[in-house]
């Protein structure tokens, strides 16, 4: 079974956690509890392949969790990069993120899904399908819209997150599996 690390982060409030839970344990949670990181697990079978994919996310960005979101970063193979359709500072959080993975891992490339949250709350949108198209056109990568109350895509915007990290292995031609790669640094986080 392959493993999968993936990162799933956002500005505190777009609804990482409930996207997570979503997607781990198929029911939405209604009440918010901010917490600094959270890891989850998931097999599932992508493509005929099983798969067994570890969930990092981080929904802090305040400077004390910097370290913390820096361990993330380092350590994840793939990433969500999720905003809220209702929130406009959200959404101009993503390239902030993508830059600073950009730094953290010192690629100009990595394997992410852009991801606009909160379709249960078109009412509310202030960022419309087109715009947030162009950004990932920009950054080259898929783009979904979903809703952790509702479910729609959750599950599609993950699946291709690992269909990301298999394309970006074999483009760079790195071997999954191996417990030590030549290509890709190896990182250990202990925050104190």
């Amino acid at each position: 079974m392959t493993e999968y690390k993936l990162a799933l982060v956002g500005k505190q409030g777009v609804g990482v956690s409930c996207l997570t839970t979503q997607f781990v344990e198929n029911f939405f949670v209604d009440k918010y509890y901010p917490m600094v990181e959270w890891k989850y697990e998931r097999k599932v079978e992508i493509d005929e392949e099983e798969c067994a994919l570890v969930i990092l996310e981080t929904t802090l960005y305040e400077e004390s969790y910097s370290v913390m979101r820096d361990c993330i970063f380092k350590q994840g193979e793939g990433f969500l990069i999720v905003y809220s359709i209702t929130s406009r500072e959200s959404f101009e959080e993503v390239t902030k993120t993508i830059e600073a993975i950009k730094e953290i891992k010192e690629i100009e490339d990595f394997p992410m899904v852009i991801v606009g949250n909160k379709t249960d709350l078109e009412k509310d949108r202030k960022i419309s399908q087109n715009e947030a198209m162009d950004l990932a056109k920009t950054y080259n990568c898929p783009f979904f819209e979903t809703s952790a109350k509702n479910r729609p895509d959750v599950e599609k915007a993950f699946f291709q997150l690992v269909r990301e990290v298999n394309l970006y292995n074999s483009k760079n031609n790195i071997k999954k599996n191996q417990s030590q790669n030549e290509n890709q640094k190896t990182y250990k986080c202990t925050i104190f």
